[in-house]
């Protein structure tokens, strides 16, 4: 369930129903965070995530950024086509959709969007994972049943239609408890059937390619692999 909110200087934004806690504008705010000393730690990448003490518990905020080429022309505007169809909304619905299927994916608190003009700039809130790494600092260490866990879950997302742009090795975290998480999911949609992840995982492994250390080849090759 979810509620939208409209705020001053065209915000929209849209709240996860269970959170009793006003969400304002200023929480996408990444300064009005430091301002009261509540940003923990900031967990890099394009989208800018910091990990933050709010008064619901622990968040993470990503602010939507571009890459590539147009990102020296605009680092983080949108073409705006309606609120629903800005990355911060559709986002914060497929976690929702995939959670309520039990995929394991961060839990949405909030999506904003902000007009102006003819473009936006989005943020995204969700729950942290705790205790969570990523497969790019772990890979050569993985066990083969890890790897296979990994391969199980990914299956998992697939059979229920997910189609992820962007699969690579920091995007995937393996908490405490062994189970694997996906994230970042911008971009990402689901389909009406099960979807073939072979060009997926082929993103997977050119990511490990570059991010993970000498060694983490044969797990993946007796697991994920197989038909690369």
């Amino acid at each position: 369930m979810e509620r939208v909110l409209e705020t001053r200087a065209g915000t929209c934004i849209l709240v996860d129903a269970d959170v009793s806690e006003p969400v304002d504008i200023d929480w996408f705010d990444p300064a009005w965070w430091q301002r009261r000393g509540a940003v923990r730690q900031q967990l890099g990448g394009r989208g800018q995530a910091l990990l933050l003490d709010a008064p619901i518990g622990e968040l993470v905020l990503r602010r939507f950024q571009r890459g590539g080429l147009v990102a020296r022309f605009s680092s983080d505007r949108y073409v705006w086509q309606g609120v629903d169809q800005t990355r911060s909304f559709r986002e914060f619905r497929l976690l929702q959709r995939l959670r309520e299927r039990g995929l394991p994916v961060p839990a949405p608190v909030a999506a904003s969007a902000k007009r102006q003009g003819l473009f936006y700039r989005a943020g995204l809130l969700t729950r942290l994972i705790p205790e969570a790494r990523e497969l790019a600092g772990l890979a050569e260490a993985l066990s083969l049943t890890q790897w296979r866990e990994l391969a199980g879950t990914l299956d998992d997302f697939f059979a229920a239609g997910l189609w992820h742009p962007d699969l690579n090795a920091r995007n995937l975290l393996l908490d405490a408890q062994g189970r694997w998480h996906l994230l970042d999911l911008d971009r990402a949609c689901l389909r009406a059937a099960q979807v073939d992840g072979t060009k997926m995982r082929r993103r997977l492994a050119r990511s490990l390619e570059k991010l993970a250390a000498p060694g983490w080849r044969p797990g993946f090759d007796a697991t994920l692999g197989k038909d690369l």
